[in-house]
């Protein structure tokens, strides 16, 4: 975003809550790796330095970042955390602190990912069981020796499950059984295809769009793959817990030492207190991240109007997007 409005010579500020740019990425586990190979991790104006068929680790991206932050000399202001927006005679007051800072409009870039969600069958479990969510999990060595559970079978959890395998019993619980896709599938990365195939341009509002975003993909090796090359039990839903003992949606139930919680995260724009913005749910409404407060955007979230729109190749487009009706605005 702030590439865009530099290069159509607007004045703007990016504020960060976090000490460092990047700060978010080399927060999660050690072993991460974009499901997306480095041939399709670039920014607008500065190519990501990977090989295209490598997939590049946390703290490579969060080094890009930084790279790409100083590149192109973005003003950014960090650890700024702001707290609340409000917008009062056309002009949008972003509280961080004791300071408040104004603007005519305003990006919300925050992504889709804010609060970890634990389902309330952890608190079931007695206090000597383990528990990890999957944003605080960082290595195996950091999980008690025993047996694992680790709940939730989307990207993170099948990534993290296989990691632990090596030096733990794990079992997997599946909510739901979510389709897996090779990540190169005839030797040729999975996104090449997607995008010779154009299924990359496939818009949110489209019918084909609208299928594709109520379905979920792990992108690499799927349930069986997991349970046949790397002895992974897999459960179906955790139903219930007591001390130590899960009981699972068939009415198995095995006792476990630690569980990982890899059961995503909740989107909170509680901070955002500008009502025409929201829904009666309290979620922010958006087409193509315009809202319905004149001046107020949204961008990063996922399906925003894209597969790609919450991911670094493909982010640019709608920041490019969304750059043009700022500018208008701005004439």
């Amino acid at each position: 975003m702030g590439y865009h409005l530099a290069q159509r010579g607007l004045a703007f500020q990016l504020v960060d809550g976090g000490a460092e740019i990047g700060g978010t990425w080399r927060s999660r586990w050690d072993s991460l790796r974009l499901f997306t190979s480095g041939r399709y991790d670039n920014l607008p104006g500065l190519p990501f330095p990977a090989a295209p068929n490598t997939y590049p680790g946390k703290n490579d991206v969060a080094d890009y970042l930084q790279a790409y932050a100083a590149k192109f000399e973005l003003p950014v202001r960090l650890s700024t955390n702001v707290t609340s927006l409000t917008r009062g005679n056309g002009t949008y007051v972003a509280k961080a602190g004791d300071e408040a800072l104004e603007a005519r409009q305003v990006v919300i870039a925050t992504g889709p990912f804010h609060a970890p969600f634990i389902p309330p069958v952890a608190d079931g479990l007695d206090p000597g069981v383990h528990q990890v969510h999957s944003a605080h999990y960082r290595h195996p060595q950091s999980v008690p020796p025993g047996k694992v559970l680790v709940v939730g079978a989307a990207n993170s959890g099948c990534q993290i499950a296989q990691e632990l395998s090596a030096t733990h019993r794990v079992e997997l619980s599946a909510g739901q059984r979510i389709p897996a896709i090779p990540q190169r599938p005839l030797g040729r990365d999975v996104w090449a295809w997607a995008t010779a195939l154009r299924l990359d341009k496939v818009t949110a509002d489209s019918r084909l769009g609208q299928r594709l975003a109520g379905r979920d993909q792990v992108i690499g090796p799927g349930l069986r793959r997991l349970a046949r090359r790397h002895g992974i039990q897999i459960r179906p839903r955790a139903a219930s817990a007591a001390g130590r003992t899960v009981t699972f949606a068939d009415g198995s139930t095995t006792e476990f030492d630690a569980v990982v919680w890899a059961t995503g995260f909740m989107a909170d724009h509680s901070w955002i207190d500008i009502s025409d913005a929201k829904d009666q749910r309290g979620h922010i409404r958006h087409t193509r991240g315009v809202t319905s407060s004149p001046g107020l955007y949204m961008l990063g979230l996922t399906w925003q109007h894209t597969r790609g729109s919450a991911l670094l190749g493909w982010v640019g487009n709608d920041a490019a997007f969304l750059a043009d009706r700022i500018a208008a605005a701005n004439r």
